[in-house]
């Protein structure tokens, strides 16, 4: 599942080391999933009133921080092996103090491990005194965020299809862990609870299983797309995980039925859970096995030549044409496995409406599908492969991330969509994802973030922070960094542009003036930005176009200066359209305030009671009339 095993082209350093290293790692990622399913059981499977765990999720909490502290330790000795075969030594002698600091902070696979350390710790001691699900969730979003960690040191970041390879293996083990973890938390809750538990959590591994195969298979094309790599045990351990997968899709259908059947309290049940554990676990000790084997080469010598992959995981493309950027792609696996589940849930949202009568706009789906569209192509399309190799090409890339997709996203109305659609609670006092997506809405924290001089900080200041300073050369250096990016510019537009012309809830209400006044600010200051682009003279990337050596666009000065030209020119334009539809807004919203002020009116005249105006007319009459008397 994740690579921390042997290095390939080293020196033995014993068997014991050998032998231990896959167990070590098996155990490691064993905990960790049930860490994770535990902290996902009492987030969302166990009832809870008000926001609060009840009993039953709070004698879960001992067993949370067990397996933490066990996923911890195992970590540890992880960690010890993992330097034993970097150096061809004993464990014994990998005990040396200095060489373990070097090593978790000098290279970047010490560093992961030790953040598994760190967090599963921190889980370990945090939550014993956790109380309700807002800090459920946040360690469960915590302990997922430290077993995806390790995938970006996998085998797929010396694969030709980088992108493909490292995002499908992030959904491959958040589906694993959810599937796993969840099924082995059904056997701490108990048994009346489980009864209430069962339906919530069949629902969740349906879609996980099918995550799991999906990326399974779009993982394994990558390492096994070509002939002679069926013949390594690389793919025979592949097919042996895709076997096994069947058959727990096969239980998972059984296990379903009798859910149906009302059988969940029956030892029969019992034992199919078991059952899809062991074959899980199974399952989970061959994805060891594979993070410890080398994926099958097509030429050995091949290793290591491409100069331009080992710097940005993809081959370097022929000079850019309209038919290059109109038809290349290039797929960015954690992006588009998003994009494929945001837009499920959404397309599935409005198929619940519609049977339940309620029709969905269609401009909404339009607007909501042409923004995914947007970047889908500012990622894995031609766009999005040019930009890894030109600064101009990223420019485009970034305005069509943070300004143009956003707005085609927040018209769609996704949160209007979500309240509409999810479940409420399961009895009285539980407030059910709807109730926690409220929450969520009218929290402190999004109070912040929803403030407009916060949105448009963070919107347009962040531009400074990541262009003007080293961060953005560092950030183009990895994978990690570039995917960093790409979510930061969609995640800020979309906050700014809801705060500006949304038409989902937000917890303040911000007068249309002051929403025009932040998109004049916002123009002005991403003018700025651009004009101190192109009159920068020193280049922004830390070298690292100078790296790839293309032999288009060798120029890199004047690249970067057609960036800030591109992004002047691309960023007034959506600014314009968002004050085009402000002002748009603020006329509609004025004349239903006014027919809801004549309805008012209407109401009370109807009613043989003089409306507000007319007793304003009233009262100024009053006035004058005791100004004549007293003149």
């Amino acid at each position: 599942m994740f690579s921390k095993g042997v290095a390939t082209g080293i020196p033995d350093p014993g068997t014991f080391v050998t032998l231990l290293t896959p167990i070590a790692n098996f155990f490691s990622i064993s905990f960790g999933v049930a860490s994770i399913g535990l902290l996902f059981s009492i987030s969302f499977l166990h009832l809870e009133t008000n926001g609060f765990l009840r009993k039953s999720a709070i004698n879960n909490l001992k067993w949370i921080s067990t397996f933490a502290i066990l996923w911890a330790l195992s970590e540890m000795l992880v960690i010890l092996l993992t330097l034993s075969n970097l150096l061809a030594q004993p464990i014994t002698a990998s005990l040396d103090l200095t060489s373990i600091r070097s090593y978790l902070w000098q290279t970047s696979l010490g560093k992961v491990q030790l953040t598994q350390v760190v967090i599963a710790v921190v889980i370990a001691i945090v939550i014993p005194i956790i109380r309700n699900i807002r800090g459920s969730i946040t360690l469960f979003l915590l302990g997922m965020a430290g077993i995806i960690t390790p995938i970006f040191q996998s085998h797929g970041s010396e694969s030709g299809l980088h992108g493909l390879a490292i995002g499908s293996l992030i959904f491959h083990v958040i589906g694993i862990t959810l599937w796993v973890g969840g099924l082995v938390s059904l056997f701490f809750i108990a048994p009346e609870i489980r009864n209430i538990a069962l339906p919530r959590f069949s629902g969740v591994a349906l879609w996980a299983a099918i995550i799991v195969s999906v990326s399974g298979v779009a993982n394994a094309w990558t390492r096994l797309n070509f002939i002679s790599a069926w013949s390594s045990k690389y793919a025979y351990i592949v097919i042996a995980k895709v076997v096994l997968t069947a058959i727990l899709i096969g239980i998972g259908y059984k296990h379903r039925k009798f859910i149906i059947n009302n059988l969940s309290g029956t030892p029969a049940m019992i034992r199919l859970i078991f059952n899809e554990l062991f074959i899980m676990f199974v399952a989970i000790a061959l994805g060891t096995w594979l993070s410890i084997t080398a994926p099958p080469l097509v030429n050995e010598v091949e290793l290591d030549v491409d100069r331009v992959l080992s710097i940005t995981g993809v081959r370097a493309p022929a000079a850019p044409t309209v038919s290059n950027l109109l038809l290349g792609y290039e797929a960015d696996g954690f992006i588009l496995g998003a994009l494929l589940v945001v837009t499920f849930l959404y397309i599935r949202g409005v198929i619940l409406l519609s049977k339940q009568g309620v029709k969905w706009p269609i401009g909404r789906t339009i607007s909501f599908a042409l923004g995914i569209a947007a970047i889908d192509y500012a990622t894995s399309g031609g766009l999005g492969l040019y930009s890894h190799f030109a600064f101009s090409f990223h420019m485009i890339a970034h305005m069509i991330l943070g300004m143009i997709a956003p707005i085609g996203i927040i018209l769609g109305a996704p949160i209007t969509l979500a309240l509409r659609v999810f479940p409420a609670g399961r009895d009285e006092n539980e407030r059910g994802i709807k109730g926690l997506l409220v929450a969520v809405l009218h929290s402190k924290p999004v109070a912040v973030l929803t403030h407009p001089i916060v949105a448009l900080a963070l919107f347009d200041g962040s531009l400074f922070i990541m262009y003007f300073t080293s961060l953005f050369g560092n950030l183009m250096t990895g994978h990690f960094g570039h995917l960093f990016m790409n979510i930061h510019f969609i995640l800020v537009g979309m906050l700014f542009f809801h705060v500006i012309v949304g038409i989902d809830p937000n917890p303040r209400k911000v007068p249309h003036l002051v929403r025009i006044i932040v998109l004049f600010a916002a123009m002005s200051i991403h003018a700025f930005f651009s004009i101190a682009l192109m009159s920068s003279t020193s280049l922004l990337d830390g070298g690292y176009f100078a790296s790839l050596q293309r032999p288009w666009f060798v120029d890199l000065f004047a690249d970067q200066k057609l960036g800030g030209s591109i992004g002047w020119a691309m960023g007034e334009i959506p600014i314009v359209i968002a004050l085009i539809a402000t002002f748009i807004q603020w006329v509609r919203d004025d004349a239903r305030e006014a027919k809801r002020f004549d309805r008012n009116a209407d109401r009370l005249v109807s009613a043989g009671k003089p409306d507000e105006l007319a007793e304003y007319n009233n009262y100024l009459a009053k006035l004058a009339e005791n100004d004549r008397r007293k003149n």
